[in-house]
């Protein structure tokens, strides 16, 4: 005896989609839009992506930095260095007394300044040399050094003022610097004019 088997409901068919086609106007309409219209002809160009920025070397800077501050000595006889004048300003060899008065005079337009007042002496010396590297790349040949007038050291005594003339005289880019004139600083800052890029000497203009 075989047994009955219940009969199965038969699945409904799976919908289909299909794209609706465009409308005989729709066809007229498209015709008439493209009408004239010509393909591009190819231009055998290439287009590149532009090439990335090379990463900025920062720890390379500041290792030419710490290298340059670090080649100056706090204990060079600056004194013996200086003109016998009331200014005590500097002058390379090979540079006469008249590049010192056009200088003291303001015949060289100050391009840039650093002040490093109220810096300890390690980060005024790092400061100094950094930003007598940046400049002569610019290009820039008078500058306005700002090493205050040490009112505020301990016994008043200009610390600072003292140590940068000393770090000045022994940088070879440096040809000549004196007190700045009141209006720019007087016995708290110094003028300082920095060999050309390319120049060996100073002409008078």
């Amino acid at each position: 005896m075989t047994a009955s088997r219940t009969p199965r409901t038969p699945r409904a068919p799976k919908a289909q989609t299909t794209t609706p086609q465009p409308s005989a106007e729709e066809r007229e309409l498209f015709r008439q839009a493209v009408a004239g219209a010509q393909p591009i002809a190819p231009s055998g160009r290439v287009t590149l992506a532009p090439p990335a920025p090379q990463p900025i070397p920062l720890q390379r800077l500041r290792d030419e930095q710490a290298a340059l501050a670090e080649s100056l000595s706090d204990e060079v006889d600056v004194d013996s260095l200086l003109e016998t004048d009331e200014l005590l300003s500097f002058r390379r060899p090979g540079i006469g007394p008249d590049i010192v008065r056009k200088l003291r005079r303001g015949h060289w337009v100050i391009q840039a300044e650093l002040d490093l007042h109220g810096m300890r002496r390690d980060e005024a010396r790092e400061s100094l040399s950094g930003f007598i590297h940046s400049v002569r790349a610019q290009g820039v040949r008078c500058v306005r050094i700002i090493h205050g007038k040490g009112l505020s050291s301990p016994g008043r005594e200009p610390v600072l003022k003292h140590k940068v003339r000393a770090w000045l005289v022994q940088k070879d880019e440096v040809l000549a610097f004196c007190q700045a004139k009141p209006s720019d600083g007087g016995a708290g800052a110094l003028v300082v004019l920095l060999r050309g890029v390319d120049a060996r000497r100073v002409r008078p203009a």
